[in-house]
This record gives structure tokens, sequence and C-alpha cells, in this order.
């Protein structure tokens, strides 16, 4: 039988690592181009540098034990649900010798039940428009736990303080996808990455599967395509754009190598596959010279679990001539990937996790 992988990330995932915790088992090496650029995150998101020079991550967070129920807002469906939320989610910066500091924390972050194995989420991505620092929250909404919060696309002001721009999971509550997967629905959202292009936000939702123009100017929330009316519950992730947009997808569980599609949409909403024969994409970026960074969480067939640490790499696409190649190995559920100014590329590593186990990869092209 196969199973949604939003629906069943969370058991695989905190079981791999536990098993792994439990038998002191160490996941292959890194290729000679990864090295760990900074540690110590908890459940490491999206990732930007900023005008600063300095690199921005956005951390899930550790959860929390608050709860709501039935009688408060429509839940999400066992055995995902019931979550559980609470404000650790957080913001870093991180310097170029790999020293984190907090530009912002007491966010919103919820888990599954612990039936599925607590996966957290929290402040899924950032990315920088006019010089302002802007957060894609997922870990909010009553559904999480958290009574009386949205999931919203906010600004984070100097000092660390918030400001909301759009509201993300009232739009998605008053503009259904045509068609949503009903055992494994998210009344607020499981918001993954986003791109800035010109000054506005174009977020990508991986339960519903759609992506949503957001202006940073005004608030207003437009839906660019919805990917569920052409491929169904693929689970978009990952987002690129370069003249057109770039989406890649999860897909289901167990993991079928190659399953996973690159898809091209235009500024327009038009949508069609672009290419095929990935795996758990989690992650997209353009580099120079023709080049698309496509980040595979795991690539081992079958259900995750110990096997799949290690399995999580790069895959360079010569958008020209489509040529690929592997450029980095041994990535340990990675969940998103960055171009940092010097040419290198950052990646999130352990990005499910327990508190702390999260890094941050670098790797030479």
């Amino acid at each position: 039988m196969r199973i949604h992988r939003a629906l069943f990330l969370a058991v695989a995932t905190a079981a791999a690592l536990a098993v792994a915790v439990a038998t002191q088992a160490a996941p292959p090496p890194f290729s000679p181009n990864v090295s760990v650029f900074a540690s110590g995150l908890n459940n490491p998101r999206g990732l930007t540098f900023g005008p600063d020079g300095n690199l921005y991550v956005a951390e899930g967070g550790l959860g929390g034990t608050m709860r709501t129920s039935e009688d408060d807002c429509q839940q999400v469906p066992p055995p995902v649900g019931p979550y559980s939320g609470g404000y650790t989610a957080r913001i870093s910066r991180i310097d170029a010798h790999g020293n984190r500091t907090t530009v912002a924390d007491g966010l919103p972050s919820s888990q599954t039940s612990a039936a599925l194995g607590g996966l957290t989420s929290g402040i899924a991505d950032v990315k920088f428009v006019g010089g302002k620092l802007y957060a894609l929250e997922a870990g909010a909404g009553c559904s999480h736990g958290l009574a009386g919060t949205d999931n919203w696309l906010i600004r984070v002001n100097a000092d660390g303080s918030i400001t909301p721009v759009a509201d993300l999971s009232a739009f998605i509550k008053a503009h259904p996808v045509a068609h949503p997967n009903p055992p494994d629905f998210e009344p607020d959202g499981t918001w993954y990455s986003m791109v800035a292009v010109g000054g506005d936000i174009y977020a990508v939702e991986p339960n519903h599967g759609e992506v949503d123009r957001i202006s940073t100017a005004t608030g207003a929330i437009s839906r660019l395509v919805d990917v569920s009316a052409t491929y169904g519950h693929i689970v978009p992730t990952a987002i690129a754009y370069k003249h057109n947009f770039v989406l890649g997808n999860l897909d289901d569980f167990p993991v079928d190598p190659g399953a996973s599609l690159l898809l091209k949409v235009t500024p327009s909403g038009a949508i069609s596959t672009w290419a095929t024969d990935f795996t758990t994409v989690l992650g997209l970026a353009f580099g120079t010279h023709d080049r698309l960074f496509v980040l595979e969480s795991m690539t081992a067939p079958g259900n995750p679990g110990p096997d799949e640490l290690g399995t999580g790499r790069v895959v360079e696409v010569n958008t020209d001539t489509g040529a690929r190649r592997v450029i980095a190995t041994g990535l340990s559920f990675p969940t998103a990937i960055t171009v940092g100014p010097d040419g290198a590329l950052y990646v999130s590593n352990l990005g499910f996790a327990g508190p702390g186990a999260g890094q941050i990869l670098r790797i030479t092209p």
C-alpha cells in the first residue's frame, strides 16, 4: 500500500533517527566537497543570504504541549493529528565563521501526534525583499494546537518584532483546491518554501497542492496555480525562479526512486512537466551558467528508516542540455538549499531531527 508522504514523513524520519541513535549507527560519510558550516539548529528549513552577507535560517522549532479540540476548530485527521504546539520556532543568522545568533524567536511551532513521531513545523522559509526579511509560517493555526493563530507571511523587523503581512490560513480556507485529499488534510496548510520575484512572494503549500502569489506591499493573495487540478496529490515542495518557475515534489511513500518531477510554471500560471526521474525533491536553487541544483532528501527505495540516513544528495542539471550529474552525497534528511555569494551551496541537513541536531552544510559544486 502506498502512503502519502505528507502523512507518513513524521514517523519515518523519527523512527530512522531513533534507530540510528539507539544503535549508534552512523550514516555514510559526506562526499569530499561537503563540510559542516554550522550546527546546533532546531529542525532547520529554508535558507537565504541577506544584504549583510550573512546566512538566515528558518527553524521549525521544538513544538509544544498546547492543544485545541474539535470544539475549537477543524482538526487534522488521525494519525497525523491531533497536533500540539507552542512558541519555540525561531529565525537564526549565521556569520561567515558559522556562529549563530537569534534574529527572532518565540514563533509558532507545532508537531504531529506522537503516533506519527512528532514531526515539527514552525518557520518554513525566509527571503529578503527590498532589504526587508520575510518569513513563511507553517506551524501556526488552531488545527495545529495554537488557538487564535493563523499561518501568515510575516515581516521581521530590525528589533526582532513581527509584522503580519498576509493571512495564509484564511486564504486557503476560502479558496479550496480542486483535488484535496481528505484522509491527509491540513486546514491551516503546511507551507514549505517560497521565492521572491519583484515585490511579490510566491509560496508553495504541499498538502493542498498550490502556489500562491503574495504582495509584500499590500498583503493581497492570489493563486498562481492549483497543482492538484492537473497532478493530484503529489505534494509540491520546492520552488525556484528564472524566467519561469520550477517546482519539485515529494510524491508518495514507499520511496520510489525516479518518481518525483520538476514542473515548469509560467508567470501566468500554465503548468507542465519539465523533467522526470528525480526522488523526494525538497529544494531547488539556480546557479550560474544554466545550472539548476536539485536537493533530493532520500533516494533509497522502500519506506524511510535507518537505511535512508546518508542517502540524500544534490544533483546538478544543465537547463540548456538537460545533462545531470550528482555533485554531493551522504546527506541525511536535508530540507532546503541555497547558493551563497561565494558560489558554494548551503544545505539544511537533519532538517527533521531532535533538538539541536540540525546542521548547515557547505558544498563546493
